[in-house]
């Protein structure tokens, strides 16, 4: 009998840091500063990306740099990332160059980001709540790795670890969603509505995802109308 329970606690650990489910209307919180709280999510991926589009929501207090999206390979730490330097300014890190995109930041809201990439031009699109910024250039015939470690809440210094708390996020992400292609510009916008647009990298209503740390999965609260909040059941 005690094997047995040893075991069904073992099987509910386990199955608490990994799983793949739908996560529509939930949110990752990262509740702390730390060097360790992650999220570590497993792409479906299997050739170099010529093409991408990524787009997801965030929400945090912070003033300080901090990374939202990190997708290290085994020779490069900063294959992809999004970094957001200051309030206002964003950096795209592809391969071993980088372009900074301007914002008009209003603090304290959550936000929409949509970025896309081409090799063959070397393009880089940034929406921000559904706006498109000055389009700019990086990475021109660069093919962005496979086998990657894909991590929320940190910034990879090597293959899978090396956080730093000071570069570490504080807030909520949701509704992350990656495409091997460039969205339109129409589609950029019904992503932003909400639309479902089939990803097949990433897909938060199918993510295959591990947590390690402090990292909570709570029900979305930012933008719940009264119509909504009143099918919730009162605890």
């Amino acid at each position: 009998m005690k094997e047995l329970l040893l075991w069904v606690s073992a099987l509910a650990i386990l199955s608490e840091a990994f799983a793949q489910t739908d996560l529509s209307g939930k949110v990752f919180v990262f509740p702390r500063e730390s060097s360790s709280d992650h999220v570590k999510l497993i792409p479906k991926l299997k050739k170099p990306l010529q093409n991408f589009t990524l787009c997801f929501r965030a929400y945090s207090d912070l003033y300080r740099a901090y990374s939202l999206f990190s997708y290290s390979i085994q020779d490069n730490d900063n294959e992809l990332l999004i970094l957001k330097e200051e309030v206002g300014k964003y950096i795209l890190h592809i391969g071993r160059t980088k372009v900074t995109f301007k914002v008009m930041d209003n603090f304290l809201s959550p936000v929409h980001i949509c970025t896309s990439w081409e090799s063959s031009t070397g393009i880089a699109e940034f929406w921000f709540n559904g706006k498109p910024m000055v389009r700019k250039g990086l990475g021109q015939g660069y093919s962005v790795g496979v086998q990657p470690k894909i991590v929320l809440g940190q910034e990879q210094d090597s293959y899978g670890g090396e956080f730093d708390k000071r570069q570490s996020f504080v807030g909520e992400i949701w509704d992350l969603y990656m495409w091997d292609s460039v969205l339109s510009a129409k589609n950029m916008m019904l992503v932003y509505q909400g639309y479902d647009l089939n990803p097949n990298i990433l897909d938060w209503r199918d993510l295959n995802y591990e947590v390690q740390g402090y990292v909570a999965i709570k029900p979305l609260v930012w933008g719940l109308s009264l119509e909504s909040a009143e099918h919730l059941e009162i605890k």
